[in-house]
């Protein structure tokens, strides 16, 4: 699949998008677009609206359902944490994304990631979480880690769940704009186990 990030965490898997913000170009050709949460730097409608078309699904949490279905009707999956779903041609799991060290994205808010199957590989997106039991757990072919800290988890933890996960390819997100700085790349790869690919955007 082609694979490239925006910036920050927007991400675009194929036709699949994933919290989509500061696009710059028009192009109508999101088949997917996945929302983790509502925080502006994730669900941006401005954004939404350059890739949209008439038969773009929408898969997103509680939080901005309203705002969707107003906008674009039975084109709305909202969804759950820990659970399974099955669209036309992709899967996905739904897990808890959150911080349990900061106050930013709290558990009770059943803000998610995803892991999006999409051919016979494994995506995994952590959306704004820290290290937590769940994404412990995470069994991927790509890993999308966030590593600018603050509102995350830092590079140095990233580095060491990644470590731990051991996908075939790694990219960091969720730095180089918002928060987060190319020190923290750096940081996050001298920590990076030598044997996992990884590739950069930001």
């Amino acid at each position: 699949m082609n694979i490239n990030v925006n910036c920050h965490s927007s991400i675009k898997i194929g036709n699949i998008y994933v919290d989509p913000f500061k696009i710059k170009e028009e192009s109508s050709d999101a088949k997917y677009i996945f929302i983790t949460h509502s925080h502006f730097d994730h669900y941006s409608l401005e954004d939404v609206k350059k890739i949209v078309n008439n038969n773009t699904v929408f898969v997103c949490t509680k939080d901005v359902e309203e705002d969707l279905v107003k906008n674009y009707k039975n084109r709305v999956v909202c969804v759950e944490p820990n659970k399974d779903y099955a669209l036309e041609d992709i899967s996905f799991t739904t897990f808890n994304s959150y911080n349990i060290n900061k106050n930013f994205h709290p558990l009770s808010n059943n803000w998610v990631g995803y892991i999006i199957s999409v051919k016979g590989v494994k995506y995994a997106i952590l959306g704004d979480s820290d290290v937590t039991s769940e994404v412990k757990e995470i069994k991927c072919d790509v890993l999308f880690v966030p590593i600018g800290g603050t509102y995350t988890m830092t590079a140095i933890e990233a580095s060491e769940l990644t470590n731990l996960i051991k996908p075939n390819l790694v990219i960091p997100v969720h730095y180089n704009d918002i928060v987060g700085t190319k020190e923290d790349e750096e940081a996050f790869l001298e920590n990076l186990d030598k044997e996992i690919d990884y590739k950069l955007y930001l």
